[in-house]
């Protein structure tokens, strides 16, 4: 591979896939918007196919549709996956028209880093590659449609989409946020318990001798909770959401609260379901009782020999070719990362764009990143053993 051919290559891209990546946050797609998340990939998906490049789709009723562009099909070889997200948190309109803005550093809107940017970054490394002909392996780009809920809107089809994509794959990188010289091998995973509260209505005047107050009694299971961070190292808790009782002078009979649970490990993971549940049928007021459910949630990205292996050979082609090499990091939030590293398929994550404010109306992208992602994409992925 020569990198300097390579390199300007991606540069000559650079200002092409500014816009594209201007373009593609201004089509607002927030996870149950189906309609422009579809948009948005249809964009990838003309670009991809002017290249001559595979498309397949896999259809959702909710979801928007899971879209694998392959670039070098035909290669008979391991490939490497690329993937990012293009779903977003924030209703449509409120960033205002148009959704995105850039000034001379930065590009601001829904989703720029979190993840368009990491999807237009990867794009540009498979259009770099392909110009310069490299034919070494396949490259695919698979276009995740409901990670910002967890992918139940697909029952996580998209899911399966991606591990079936990338069962073969020599590494899957995942495209999240990046910041320079990082890239995460250790993530948490996520459950959101919701606790239903049972007590017993009474006049307020009689709420001494009658009644069981739902709210009280939520209450204290809230403090337990809150304290559990305190006491188990690598768990974080937040209550939230509670709603109950019916009018001013009654004593409240039901209500509900959700609590939602990061955990690093599975044996946290089978640890904190026990603790919720031990919380639930603790009684603090007498004539309460209590119910907790919760779903299937996100799995943790443990830290991985397979994981570590990968960003072991990955820093094996930086070093090199005389780039910086990656130091292996932890991340708070949830990934689809997690879920190829259960399934058995080498993993890291955050090699997107750089930038900050993620989930905020102030999210931006630092616009040097695009090209330089694409630069580490491009170059792994040519010269990746395996």
């Amino acid at each position: 591979m020569n990198k300097e051919q390579l390199f300007a290559k991606i540069e000559e891209l650079y200002d092409f896939y500014l816009n594209v990546w201007e373009d593609v946050c201004n089509i607002e797609s927030p996870s149950r918007y189906k309609e422009g998340i579809d948009r948005c990939s249809a964009y990838f998906v003309k670009l991809a196919e002017e290249r001559g490049w595979k498309v397949e789709r896999r259809a959702f009723e909710e979801a928007g549709d899971a879209v694998c562009i392959t670039m070098n099909a035909d290669v008979p070889a391991r490939p490497v996956s690329l993937s990012g997200h293009l779903d977003t948190v924030h209703p449509v309109g409120s960033f205002g028209t148009p959704a995105c803005h850039r000034d001379a550093e930065k590009l601001y809107g829904p989703g720029v880093t979190d993840c368009k940017g990491g999807v237009v970054a990867g794009f540009l490394a498979m259009d770099a590659l392909d110009k310069i002909n490299f034919r070494g392996r396949p490259v695919q780009l698979i276009l995740q449609t409901d990670e910002e809920v967890g992918s139940r809107l697909s029952k996580r089809g998209t899911i399966e989409f991606m591990a079936e994509k990338s069962r073969d794959a020599v590494a899957f990188l995942n495209l999240e946020g990046g910041m320079p010289g990082e890239a995460c091998v250790q993530r948490k995973g996520i459950h959101t318990f919701t606790f239903h509260v049972h007590g017993q209505e009474a006049h307020s005047s009689e709420c001494t001798k009658k009644g069981a107050n739902a709210i009280i009694e939520a209450a204290h299971k809230m403090l337990e909770i809150d304290a559990i961070e305190k006491d188990e190292a690598g768990l974080t808790c937040c209550c939230s959401i509670i709603s109950g009782g019916t009018v001013p002078n009654t004593v409240p009979g039901e209500c509900t609260f959700k609590a939602n649970v990061r955990f690093a490990t599975e044996e946290q993971r089978q640890w904190i379901i026990a603790k919720m549940q031990e919380i639930a049928a603790k009684t603090h007021i007498p004539g309460c009782t209590c119910e907790v459910t919760f779903g299937r949630g996100r799995v943790a990205m443990e830290r991985h020999e397979r994981n570590l292996a990968l960003l072991d050979k990955v820093n094996a082609v930086l070093a090199k070719n005389g780039e910086q090499t990656l130091k292996g990091a932890a991340r708070m939030g949830g990934s689809d990362a997690a879920d190829m590293t259960v399934a058995g398929i080498p993993a890291i994550d955050n090699l997107g764009t750089w930038g900050s404010a993620i989930h905020s109306p102030g999210e931006y992208g630092i616009l040097r990143s695009l090209a330089e992602s694409a630069k580490i994409l491009a170059l792994v992925t040519a010269e990746l053993e395996g």
